[in-house]
């Protein structure tokens, strides 16, 4: 029982660590997000995506990046997006981007993964992205995307269409000028302190979900599960269980990350870790939102072409990157290592918790909590 107890303290003591080593990370990421979203307007977005073009769909993807990297809200986004008249591939595009292309994800995945995931992550998100367009104009048929605009018209409730709907873009005058303008920072600071209510649950969860499997599952039956005994086979097989691990662990978007760098440290292969990171869209809480939003039979649809697109695009990029030698030569992700000490981490914390309390109190001050 001493014995149970203290690893659970272990657990506990390593989420707390991980987080103080991406908590710098994770402000910058959402300060930069907060920018961008004050500057672009979704009310604008909807009228650029109304056909599957590549140019459209390249749009998508831009305007996806410079959106929330919330799990939840980009999917009640797209689906805002779609009633507002977007086309249906587009929409899903803009969906992918925004929890695969957003910076505070890159950021995240640098400082726990190194370079080479983040690199392979904004590589492979494309990829991603035109693998899904290629399988929804095969197998998606117009009467399906006519049947899920009659179901998402319901506008049946899911848990973020309060952040969906948000829009506080400033969009005259100069870039500089609209963000240092009074509306703008304000504007900033709502962005930035909702993204935070939207997600702080997924990095929570994905912080303790990291801290117990890296205490609780031995190396070897990650190793086992991977099947990194054989080589050749891993590669093959890791991208294709990699999202089964992320669907069953219900974590999403920047939360998955923190355990993406335990099955990194346990034996995944380079595309397993990718494809777990890309498979946030498809966890079980977020196909039922999608049976709500579209309708079980789209729900399903989605729920199969993802995860061949993430599947696939995280096995590519492997073979890709083994094939330039720019995979990474060691396991030593720094979820393990965490701890606290007065280095570069605890200063950059401190400097960005001024600027994140600078935020907060920019956005109580513009008159949120009144009636």
């Amino acid at each position: 029982m001493i014995q149970f107890i203290t690893e659970i303290v272990r657990s506990l003591y390593m989420a707390v660590a991980m987080f103080w080593e991406i908590l710098w990370a994770l402000i910058l990421g959402f300060f930069i997000s907060g920018i961008v979203q004050a500057v672009v307007s979704k009310r604008q977005v909807a009228k650029v995506l109304g056909n599957d073009r590549p140019k459209t769909i390249v749009i998508a993807c831009g305007l996806g990046a410079a959106s929330s990297s919330c799990s939840y809200a980009a999917v009640a986004i797209a689906r805002s997006l779609f009633r507002k008249g977007a086309n249906f591939t587009a929409a899903i595009a803009f969906e992918l981007a925004s929890t695969n292309l957003v910076a505070e994800l890159g950021i995240i995945i640098a400082v726990l993964l190194g370079w080479q995931f983040t690199l392979a992550e904004f590589a492979g998100a494309p990829l991603m992205v035109a693998i899904l367009v290629v399988l929804f104009r095969i197998f998606l048929r117009p009467q399906m995307v006519e049947k899920a605009r009659e179901q998402a018209n319901k506008a049946i409730a899911g848990v973020m269409e309060g952040h969906a709907e948000m829009d506080m873009a400033v969009t005259e005058g100069p870039l500089i000028t609209r963000m240092l303008s009074s509306k703008g920072r304000t504007a900033i600071s709502h962005y930035f302190v909702m993204d935070w209510v939207a997600i702080w649950k997924d990095i929570a969860g994905g912080l303790l979900l990291a801290g117990a499997v890296a205490v609780f599952v031995p190396k070897t039956g990650w190793q086992a599960f991977f099947l990194t005994s054989y080589p050749k086979l891993t590669t093959i097989w890791s991208p294709f269980v990699g999202p089964v691990v992320s669907i069953l662990s219900f974590v999403c978007s920047v939360g998955n990350v923190p355990l993406a760098a335990v099955l990194w440290n346990s034996g995944s292969s380079f595309g397993g870790v990718l494809a777990f990171i890309y498979a946030d869209l498809i966890v079980l809480p977020i196909l039922n939102i999608y049976r709500k939003y579209y309708g079980l039979k789209i729900s399903g649809f989605l729920f199969a072409t993802m995860y061949v697109s993430m599947a696939l695009a995280a096995l590519v990029i492997e073979l890709v990157f083994k094939g330039l030698h720019l995979l990474p030569t060691g396991r030593h992700a720094r979820i393990i290592e965490a701890s606290f000490q007065w280095n570069y981490t605890t200063i950059l914390n401190i400097g960005f918790l001024i600027l994140a309390l600078a935020l907060i109190i920019r956005f109580f001050r513009s008159g949120v909590l009144r009636c």
